[in-house]
């Protein structure tokens, strides 16, 4: 493994360690095409020796180095405060309706139910019963649409990202407001799971990968179907069900059919996303910020280390 790793090291009087980071960084794409190697591509230390890149003076790089590092900073920040807010969100969702620590609990009596004990006035359902599965969505054939592949679902959040656009409609259609939930292995053990709310009205479709199964809220919330599909409870049933051949298993969508969820009164859940839905957009908000500056800077790095950007010096 460690002749598989090449390390630079920037001598301090010559070089700034986060621009020639900067200066690595626009060489990946010229990077490819020259690796070689039979099971796994490989750059010798001869190719990486032959690439070159302009050095401005010391003062220079620090500076252009600032400059790409405030991009850096900011975005990182947003994924903090994205993953802060996700953890928060699924972190409420257990306290009120796994633990039944919701505001006002003490003054609940509990009584029995097939899932123990639970508070008074709440209802044992089956998901089917409170979520639709895979449910009904016309998609038209013509014309480009949005299209998200597997590979647009997080492990570990419910963003959504690169999704592309492309004609027909063959596969999974769904709208803002659903969860996607990978069907397939290792995908669903690797935590796969989306919330869709980047189409642009609530009427609007969009289609993706046949191995996801998309889950609508009937008589819940959005954000507590997306929550419940996190849980490790309902993870849990759907990859015992999970058959076919090796490496190509997939969830059993009738598993459902007898996974019991305590549904909480109406008013309940409304308070619930009346504090988890701004969480949710500003999430969404939170990553288009985070693309934006992507975008920025990467099409401000090449300019700013082939001198097109002129920096004076102080």
């Amino acid at each position: 493994l460690l002749r598989s790793v090449v390390g630079f090291v920037a001598e301090p009087k010559k070089a700034d360690v986060r621009f020639s980071k900067y200066c690595m960084d626009t060489l990946k794409l010229g990077m490819q095409g020259v690796t070689q190697g039979a099971a796994q591509d490989n750059l010798s230390v001869e190719k990486l020796l032959t690439f070159d890149f302009p050095v401005p003076p010391l003062s220079v790089q620090q500076r252009i180095a600032g400059i790409l590092s405030a991009y850096d900073e900011l975005m990182e920040n947003s994924q903090r405060r994205i993953r802060l807010l996700e953890a928060m969100a699924r972190t409420l969702y257990r306290e009120w309706f796994v633990h039944f620590r919701f505001p006002g609990h003490e003054k609940l009596p509990r009584i029995a139910s097939p899932l123990g004990d639970i508070p008074i006035g709440w209802e044992v359902k089956r998901v089917p019963e409170c979520a639709d599965i895979s449910p009904r969505v016309a998609v038209p054939r013509d014309g480009e649409k949005p299209f998200v592949p597997m590979g647009c679902l997080s492990n570990d959040s419910m963003l959504i990202t690169d999704i592309e656009s492309r004609e027909g409609n063959s596969g999974a259609k769904f709208q803002n407001g659903d969860t996607l939930f990978a069907r397939i292995t290792p995908c669903l053990e690797n935590g796969k799971t989306g919330f869709v709310q980047f189409l642009p009205a609530a009427q609007a479709v969009a289609f993706g990968s046949t191995e996801f199964i998309v889950l609508r809220s009937r008589t819940l919330t959005p954000e507590f179907v997306y929550l419940l599909a996190r849980s490790d409870e309902f993870r849990g049933v759907a990859i015992k069900s999970m058959s076919g051949a090796t490496g190509r298993q997939r969830v059993q969508e009738q598993c459902f059919d007898d996974f019991l969820i305590a549904q909480p009164p109406r008013a309940l859940l409304d308070s619930f996303s009346a504090i988890v839905a701004p969480s949710f957009r500003l999430i969404y908000k939170l990553h288009l910020q985070t693309q934006n500056l992507r975008r920025t800077r990467d099409l401000l790095l090449p300019r700013l280390l082939s001198g097109r950007v002129e920096l004076k010096t102080n």
